[in-house]
């Protein structure tokens, strides 16, 4: 038996969108009467199976998640987050499958399997992806969102935590502790989340009439992302604000190792609330990302925009997360 005929085989055959497909078997107003009639005649001689526009229109099928390797290899954040929307996807209708892409299929632009085999009805793209790899895989007409990331420059639609507003929040709270002082751990170029989350920090900063010292912005991974050894300035200040919870728990190991005292001597805060922040000693301050909400807001979109619901300009969902404070930042 081979395999169903779908909408994206019936667009691709005739050169049109799958939005038009999808209006001309639902009867649907927005595409010539001529076309509509292509549509079905095409429908029938592939074997369409009439029923299954109203199923795809009610939102069963597929949902593939793309994530790079280096970010689903160093960072526990995203395991949770995809946890989240497999379970959401479930809620849906739909089935949630994952493919993680390699360097070189990210830098060679290959296309993954799950868009190459025609398995998946709509794509999440989850952390940073090179942007001619977006574009290699938008080409290929499925329906897609940005997770936890976007494309500064590109109107595109996609759902990300509000990290501008996570790195004042966390900010503001170690001034109002007094800590006047304070550095930043996190390689800003690496993605969109961090020099958001950054950008944050240094409006607070400057709002208090403090210009953030470049020696006391600390780089926490390469240019590949994977995690790297803290190098901690000969000064240091009295806190520090960190790109996640595993960054701030090694930011905290080795200010231990160099005899510091958290919060006595330099306070912490991480980013995010998962495993690390209540791993550590003493446990982390942080922000709370809220993943579920997230998860279920990129997946009732994606479900939207697989069922052809009528197309919006492109927007940005952002999804506010909440402080939580613990012992890093205890005050004295």
């Amino acid at each position: 038996m081979g395999k169903p005929v779908r909408m994206a085989d019936i667009a691709e055959k005739l050169g049109i969108s799958v939005v038009s497909v999808s209006k001309a078997l639902a009867g649907k107003p927005g595409v010539s009467d001529e076309m509509r009639a292509k549509v079905v005649a095409l429908a029938k001689q592939l074997g369409y199976e009439g029923t299954r526009v109203h199923s795809e229109l009610a939102g069963t099928g597929n949902i593939g998640v793309l994530v790079s390797d280096r970010f689903f290899a160093e960072n526990a954040f995203y395991t949770n987050l995809y946890r989240s929307l497999v379970l959401k996807s479930g809620n849906e209708g739909f089935t949630c499958m994952s493919e993680i892409v390699t360097p070189e299929a990210e830098q060679g632009g290959i296309l993954p399997a799950l868009v190459a085999g025609r398995k998946v009805d709509g794509i999440i793209f989850m952390g940073n992806l090179a942007p001619a790899y977006l574009s290699k895989v938008e080409a290929s007409g499925l329906p897609y969102l940005m997770l936890d990331f976007q494309l500064p420059g590109h109107a595109c639609d996609c759902v990300i935590s509000d990290n501008t507003d996570g790195g004042f929040v966390l900010t503001e709270h170690l001034l109002q502790l007094g800590r006047r002082q304070i550095g930043f751990v996190g390689s800003i170029r690496t993605t969109s989340s961090i020099m958001d989350r950054y950008l944050g920090y240094q409006k607070a900063l400057r709002l208090s009439g403090i210009a953030p010292r470049e020696d006391w912005l600390l780089e926490d991974r390469d240019e590949n992302g994977q995690f790297i050894p803290l190098a901690l300035p000969e000064t240091l200040p009295e806190a520090f604000l960190c790109s996640c919870d595993e960054v701030a728990y090694n930011l905290v190991t080795a200010l231990r190792q160099i005899g510091k005292r958290v919060p006595e001597d330099v306070a912490v805060c991480g980013y995010d609330d998962f495993r690390f922040a209540t791993l550590c000693q003493p446990p982390l301050t942080t922000y709370r990302v809220n993943v579920e909400q997230m998860a279920a807001a990129v997946v009732s979109w994606l479900a939207r925009k697989i069922r052809q619901d009528d197309p919006v300009e492109p927007m940005m969902w952002t999804v506010p997360g909440r402080l939580v404070v613990r012992e890093s930042t205890a005050a004295e």
